[in-house]
């Protein structure tokens, strides 16, 4: 069945081109592509009881790390997820990228996390930001950021990125204690037409 719309994010949206180095504004830091030396820092990363919280996963082992980053690796050749860590010179201090990233409508999620060092700076805001003028300089039209509403930092977070609170979807993640209800924020590309 032929379609009526093309496809916002043609083929090769970002496999035709190398994954880019973004500088962070305001900061020392860069959204850069995984490497595989970052591993040992990812698994340590994941012994942040906040970070194990909110993302109900753990790492129990540097290989297990390893395979993580060779998945964000390959995500962006397969189009299916764009993924940076946040460093500064040789230092892991997060991540940020969009999962679930969808063609059709031009729609990616965003995700991000911080080493407990790097919180409290300004930096995951920025990180955040950083990735959005990014996506959308590169086509994308719409972008979601959702966080538990009981993850106060994330909801600052996702306002100083300039993410504004859309909706409130109940029971519709599952963390370690039950289900949470999860506050949407939502950035949408203004360069793109719009109806209604």
């Amino acid at each position: 069945m032929p379609r009526l719309t093309p496809l916002t994010l043609p083929p090769g949206t970002l496999s035709g081109h190398p994954q880019p180095v973004l500088p962070v504004a305001g900061t020392e830091a860069v959204l850069r592509p995984w490497q595989e030396g970052d591993a040992e820092a990812v698994r340590a990363a994941y012994d942040d009881p906040a970070i194990q919280y909110w993302h109900a996963r753990r790492a129990d082992a540097v290989a297990e790390a390893a395979e993580w980053i060779a998945e964000w690796r390959d995500a962006w050749h397969t189009e299916s997820r764009a993924e940076w860590a946040i460093a500064s010179g040789g230092t892991l201090l997060g991540r940020c990228g969009l999962n679930r990233i969808e063609a059709l409508d031009g729609e990616g999620e965003v995700a991000y996390w911080t080493v407990p060092a790097a919180r409290g700076k300004g930096l995951a805001p920025r990180a955040v930001r950083t990735l959005t003028d990014w996506a959308f300089a590169s086509g994308f039209a719409r972008l979601v950021l959702q966080h538990s509403t009981g993850n106060t930092a994330s909801c600052r977070v996702a306002t100083k990125a300039g993410y504004p609170l859309e909706a409130t979807r109940s029971a519709a993640a599952r963390h370690t204690d039950g289900w949470h209800d999860m506050h949407a924020h939502v950035s949408l590309n203004l360069r793109t037409e719009r109806v209604g």
